[in-house]
C-alpha cells in the first residue's frame, strides 16, 4: 500500500513539473488548473497502463 502511495505522489509530481515546465516554455504562462487537471490524467493513464499490462501478463 504504501508503495502504490509512493508511486502515485511520485508519478503526480513527475507529470505535474513536466507540463508546468513545457506550459512555461511554449506558452509563457502555466495556470494551476491546467497542470493538476493535466498531470491526474496523465496519472489516472498511467494506472490504466500498469493496469493493462498485469490483467495481459496473466492472461
Amino acid at each position: 500500500m504504501a508503495r502504490e502511495l509512493f508511486i502515485f505522489v511520485a508519478a503526480f509530481a513527475a507529470f505535474a513539473s513536466a507540463v508546468a515546465a513545457y506550459l512555461a516554455a511554449f506558452h509563457g504562462e502555466a495556470s494551476l488548473k491546467e497542470i493538476l487537471s493535466t498531470a491526474f490524467a496523465a496519472v489516472i493513464g498511467l494506472y490504466a497502463g500498469r493496469y493493462l499490462e498485469r490483467r495481459l501478463i496473466n492472461g
